[in-house]
């Protein structure tokens, strides 16, 4: 992957430039079917990869496993303070923008690329579309809630995924005309991938047994503070004892972790992270996933996996009430866990989360092209409700 060196782009309006800020895995996933989509309609993209996650198992082997093209810049902000993070993005992003000149700018999700895209082009007068919005877990102490909240009050075209997200965009007074449920993108990609991911191949890479669990532990409430995850920890470890359990550790807090006692040991294997495919693979094989991601709730639904939500909040509530997916908390987690794998997966509604049906990106598209093309889909001066396409 290159590094980004300026470049001039003279504007084309026949054909004008949609830019695709990426900053951690789930925004690969989810850009994935958006960008495939939109090369179908003809439209002239370029991708933005802020090197957020710097790891190479976290971001340029997402580019390979989901087909994306290579990006005309990456940033490499790496790591750091949300301060410094923030403010490496701002001026990063701020020279792409005014070289490349976009007539929009598509971000992803809630993570610290996306809110700093969303700053830069609102000082630069230049349009965005938010793919995820809507989402709220309620929780200020999150720093993906601020990111969500600001993000969607700034955004021109507000892409959900979910009805749920449709009220809470109408609670905070979004005009409706920029608001379009379009469906879950990261769910496309998993539809994409379903053929590539065989359980085998990972069960035979790590030594496993037939039946296993896979834990994914990051959220600076989980990992920052040492006793909340000492807690954890325990929690998990105490899981492993019921049934082996794989732990692609993140970069972020995978030091802490360690401290905490989360290393390889009886029924516990601590793993670097996984690419795209060898990830879902290994989740598709397991009898039970604990977790505190929001894009791991989403794809264990549509897998059929129970998924514990280490979490006393979810942004995704779609995934307990349409989905195997449940919160628990760090003391809770043990009996929890004997509990789903007792029962194995269940959808309390008995029924998927409307429009995860493979389709979100073509939807999309659809919406970003009548933008550009300047249909009836603009969000300036239109009073139509929130639509489906």
């Amino acid at each position: 992957m290159r590094d980004y060196a300026p470049t001039a782009t003279t504007p084309d309006p026949g054909n004008p430039l949609v830019l695709h800020v990426l900053g951690a895995r789930p925004n690969f996933v989810k850009a994935a079917p958006v960008v495939r989509a939109l090369t179908g309609l003809g439209v002239r993209q370029g991708i933005v990869h802020t090197g957020q996650h710097y790891d190479a198992l976290m971001s340029d082997v997402f580019f390979s496993d989901l087909g994306l093209p290579e990006p005309i810049a990456n940033l490499g902000v790496g790591s750091g303070s949300h301060a410094r993070q923030t403010a490496a993005l701002l001026t990063g992003l701020e020279d792409v923008v005014l070289t490349h000149r976009p007539a929009l700018v598509v971000v992803y999700g809630d993570v610290n690329s996306t809110l700093a895209a969303i700053l830069v082009c609102a000082k630069l007068h230049v349009p965005t579309a938010h793919v995820e919005a809507g989402l709220r877990s309620f929780d200020r102490e999150m720093p993906e809630e601020v990111n969500r909240i600001v993000t969607d009050a700034l955004s021109d075209i507000l892409l959900a995924t979910s009805p749920d997200a449709l009220s809470y965009l109408a609670r905070e007074g979004v005009d409706p005309s920029r608001v379009h449920l379009v469906g879950n993108p990261m769910i496309d990609s998993l539809f994409s991938a379903l053929d590539r991911l065989d359980p085998a191949a990972p069960r035979s890479r790590f030594g496993l047994p037939e039946r296993y669990g896979v834990a994914t532990l990051h959220r600076p409430a989980n990992v920052d503070d040492p006793a909340s995850a000492k807690e954890l920890v325990d929690a998990v470890i105490e899981v492993s004892r019921r049934l082996p359990l794989v732990v692609p550790i993140h970069p972020r807090g995978r030091e802490r972790l360690a401290e905490a006692g989360l290393v390889t040991g009886d029924g516990l294997l601590v793993v670097d992270p996984l690419g795209y495919v060898d990830f879902l693979s290994l989740v598709r094989g397991a009898a039970l996933v604990v977790t505190d991601s929001g894009g791991v709730q989403e794809e264990t639904t549509m897998l059929g996996v129970p998924c514990l939500t280490v979490r006393p909040n979810t942004e995704r509530p779609i995934t307990v009430t349409h989905g195997t997916n449940r919160l628990v908390t760090p003391a809770g987690l043990p009996a929890a866990a004997d509990r789903a794998l007792a029962e194995g997966a269940s959808t309390p509604s008995g029924e998927l989360p409307p429009l995860w049906d493979g389709q979100a990106g073509p939807r999309i598209a659809r919406v970003i092209a009548a933008w550009l093309q300047g249909g009836n889909l603009s969000p300036a001066g239109q009073t139509v409700p929130p639509k489906s396409l």
